[in-house]
């Protein structure tokens, strides 16, 4: 496969890069790693993302090429969908995106529907950031340090720092290549992880008061309405590694992140410890991601929509 995405990149000139809505590090980093190597051979490339960087990756190389409008796609000759498990989760521009004459998609999620003219995914990589290494490595372009920091950073965070069980032998692997290239591990983690704005310190306490428990405490959740974004004055990119809380807490198998998008509307982030998967769960809502980490938007009222997603947990997903 990495040799029909090579051929497809030799042939074209000019190429669309852009991922999901409600970006992470792995979907800005990915995208700023291939951007770059496609600059790196004289190509083209644009990236677009519905939803503006979070603050926290403004630090990434290149972060300022993202641009949050679409022109006319007719001069494309390729779109590169990266950490997207499904077309539509590019949001609004989706439909237009789609009618782009060649769609790469490249993922590590489980749950990708393998859309697009072709298709790279392996629900056993890291993160997309490994994948675009792979890459990138395959066609044996010159990794530059910038490379190396958008990857690595693209890595350490979908990993949650190395901890989480997706983290393995090749990780460590492509990390110590993406170190030996110039990427700054001590640097990059105090950016990401030390360098919070006041806002996010007080959004979380907000949401750290809602902490509620179910399952005899294998189940731990917290929520953030949109109520207290705005007393809080924050985004919602400030409650990035908010479900993290509740699954570091002794006896939590599965936490749970209820965030308000509109009214009656939530996006659910899970975690998951163990064997326990969350994909699964997930997956009945419409949702996808990794046994340990997935998400899923749940429509209703904010007890019913806990009630189900409780119920559904205790059934493992059934």
């Amino acid at each position: 496969m990495i040799r029909q995405i090579a051929e497809i990149i030799q042939k074209g000139r000019t190429f669309l890069v852009t991922s999901h809505v409600r970006l992470d590090g792995d979907a800005v980093g990915s995208e700023l790693a291939l951007y770059e190597a496609l600059k790196s051979l004289g190509k083209e490339a644009v990236v677009y993302n519905q939803d503006r960087t979070p603050q926290m990756y403004a630090f990434l190389p290149d972060a300022g090429v993202i641009v949050n409008r679409l022109g006319p796609l007719n001069g494309f000759d390729a779109v590169f969908v990266l950490d997207c498990s499904e077309i539509e989760r590019m949001g609004e521009e989706a439909p237009r995106i789609a009618g782009i004459r060649r769609i790469v998609n490249i993922d590590h999620h489980i749950s990708n529907d393998r859309y697009g003219h072709l298709t790279l995914t392996d629900p056993e990589a890291s993160s997309t950031g490994e994948m675009i290494f792979r890459l990138i490595d395959g066609m044996e372009i010159e990794l530059t340090r910038d490379m190396a920091v958008n990857l690595y950073t693209a890595i350490l965070t979908d990993t949650g720092a190395f901890r989480y069980s997706n983290t393995g032998p090749r990780t460590f692997a492509v990390a110590g290549r993406l170190l030996e290239k110039g990427a700054d591990p001590a640097w990059i983690a105090q950016m990401v992880y030390e360098t919070f704005p006041a806002v996010k310190i007080r959004l979380l306490g907000r949401a750290l008061s809602t902490l509620e428990f179910d399952w005899q405490g294998r189940i731990g959740a917290v929520t953030v309405s949109k109520k207290m974004l705005e007393d809080a004055g924050a985004q919602w990119e400030h409650t990035e590694g908010f479900v993290e809380y509740p699954r570091s807490i002794e006896g939590v198998q599965v936490a749970a992140f209820f965030s308000e998008i509109s009214e009656g509307l939530y996006k659910v982030s899970l975690r998951s410890k163990g064997r326990f998967s969350v994909e699964e769960v997930a997956r009945k809502f419409g949702g996808g991601g990794h046994i340990n980490a997935a998400a899923c938007r749940m429509q209703g009222d904010y007890d019913a929509v806990k009630r189900r997603l409780f119920d559904a947990i205790k059934n493992g997903g059934r």
